[in-house]
């Protein structure tokens, strides 16, 4: 399946969904919006991929909307906002249901929306050039599901200078370890390689003992 927006592959057993608009910080544009679910169920129902590596082209991971791009079409911008509204965002795995494994390879810039991303890996590296912060504050917005998204990695003290100092908050990469949202930073130039050797290891393993694993552990994020 060809995609304006994103780079989707396999290696083996290892999948790859890549943000490709680096002139526009891999910020998600109309295409991007309805790419994405469709990017994670062609990898989801591919009997070959055991496990997904989500990263980024150029210097950026993941800006979030591109609120100017969406204005200039009005359907697309409605449709994000009512999937907003009602809780149906299509645009992460987790939104989308999948079952397997997804390491995040916070190759650059996450900020705004892109911080869902992180949010709903099961496991995030980061390069020692990565950044993060939300600014929707700054910008007249609310943050809401990324924030909360964090929250099942962070303490809640820094998520929330986060959400309301806006721009003013940035965390660097180790910052970001310190605090539990990655666990693991590496140099720029070997990202995606210690991505391929963490995904190697995981895929070693039985396909349904993964599922299971996944399941649980994200069950009990939502029990008592």
């Amino acid at each position: 399946m060809n995609h304006q927006t994103l780079e989707v592959h396999h290696d083996g057993p290892i999948g790859w969904l890549i943000f490709d608009r680096p002139e526009s910080g891999n910020a998600i544009d109309a295409a991007m919006f309805t790419e994405l679910e469709a990017a994670w169920r062609q990898l989801e129902t591919d009997p070959k991929v055991k496990v997904i590596i989500n990263t980024g082209n150029g210097n950026s991971f993941q800006t979030g909307l591109d609120v100017e791009q969406l204005a200039n079409d009005p359907q697309a911008l409605r449709s994000a906002s009512r999937q907003t509204r009602d809780f149906t965002l299509r645009m992460t795995s987790w939104h989308c249901g999948v079952s397997k494994p997804v390491i995040a390879a916070v190759n650059g810039v996450c900020a705004g929306g892109g911080l869902h991303f992180v949010a709903d890996a099961d496991l995030v590296i980061a390069s020692d050039s990565a950044t993060f912060l939300d600014p929707h504050v700054s910008v007249g917005q609310v943050s809401a599901f990324e924030s909360i998204g964090l929250l099942k990695k962070a303490p809640m003290e820094p998520v929330s200078r986060m959400a309301l100092l806006g721009a003013h908050e940035r965390l660097s990469a180790l910052r970001a370890r310190q605090l539990g949202i990655v666990s693991e930073v590496v140099p720029s130039a070997v990202l995606r390689q210690r991505a391929t050797e963490m995904a190697t290891a995981v895929a070693e393993h039985d396909s349904g003992l993964l599922r299971e694993l996944k399941q649980m552990h994200w069950n009990a994020l939502e029990v008592p």
